[in-house]
């Protein structure tokens, strides 16, 4: 199943776990500024909990059924970070394939130390190591938003997929169904991350935390209230509802990515299906559960 490189890596990392293969992260369609905040942020968030792991795959991995990802499937996980949600998959697939273009590689090969089925390379999506049309299954989680022309590498990732294989990818949705308060505190927190993403990369990280503590916790607190005293329905209503269970790893995690990239996209429902429609995949879902939006497709 695990297939050879089509190309010759630059070098090769040895750690103590593994052989990382180094390939070049060169490209029209990359952004090194980006790439870099994000291997740090990786680097720092990499102590998931196997709780936090399956926790989280839950709400991303709702849609994909044994006939989308199975002890048959090879599989390739574009943008992997820290490696978390190969960790997820890993005893439903048979080999996985963990391709991230930043330093992060080092935090995944930490965090999958005892996965077997499994192996990392650094290479960017224009850059996949392997040939066309070589997986059963692919996936980007949260990652073709913060690449300069969305589009483009989701083409090139479903282009590595079978025909009849699927492609799985979350991102960023534009807010379209929220009312004027959320889309307002929306802007205003747009307008914050414009400032923290260009700060010194320690500078940002406390002031990522610190965003944790005084805008995050707030609302969570009284999501964690209305829950408590059974008005869940009003729970769902408030602010980053999605956050009333996680950690405050998480939490803290989740405002360095959203407050320590420059470049962040947003879209709306038929501009994702679209998108995947381009990049040639039909039969599409689109889960009705948040996080929005995160949909699977087979490919043509």
């Amino acid at each position: 199943m695990k297939q050879s490189y089509n190309q010759e890596p630059v070098k090769v990392v040895k750690t103590k776990n593994r052989d990382i293969s180094i390939f070049s992260t060169e490209g029209s369609n990359i952004d090194i500024d980006v790439v870099e905040t994000f291997g740090q942020e990786w680097l720092k968030f990499k102590d998931y909990s196997d709780e936090e792991i399956i926790s989280a795959g839950a709400m991303y991995f709702d849609i994909l059924n044994d006939d989308i990802i199975n002890k048959n499937s090879y599989g390739l996980d574009l943008g992997c970070g820290t490696g978390r949600w190969t960790k997820c998959l890993a005893p439903r697939i048979g080999f996985m394939e963990a391709v991230d273009p930043s330093d992060a590689v080092f935090a995944a090969d930490e965090l999958l130390k005892d996965v077997g089925n499994v192996r990392i390379t650094k290479a960017s999506s224009e850059t996949i190591p392997f040939a066309d049309e070589t997986f059963d299954f692919a996936m980007s989680i949260g990652v073709l938003h913060h690449i300069p022309n969305t589009q483009n590498a989701m083409k090139d990732c479903v282009k590595k997929v079978k025909p009849g294989g699927y492609f799985f990818v979350y991102l960023y949705y534009n807010l379209e169904d929220k009312n004027i308060f959320y889309k307002s505190l929306f802007w205003l927190s747009n307008l914050l991350r414009n400032v923290v993403s260009r700060m010194p990369a320690g500078l940002k990280k406390f002031s990522c935390d610190v965003l944790a503590v005084l805008l995050y916790m707030p609302f969570v607190l009284v999501n964690r209230l209305f829950n408590f005293l059974g008005l869940k329905k009003l729970a769902r209503k408030v602010p980053l509802s999605d956050y009333a269970d996680k950690t405050f790893f998480i939490i803290r995690n989740d405002s360095l990515d959203r407050f320590g990239t420059t470049l962040e996209q947003r879209f709306s429902k038929a501009q994702v299906i679209t998108m995947m429609e381009n990049s040639g995949l039909e039969n599409i879902v689109v889960s009705p559960q948040s996080p929005f939006y995160h949909a699977v497709g087979r490919k043509v």
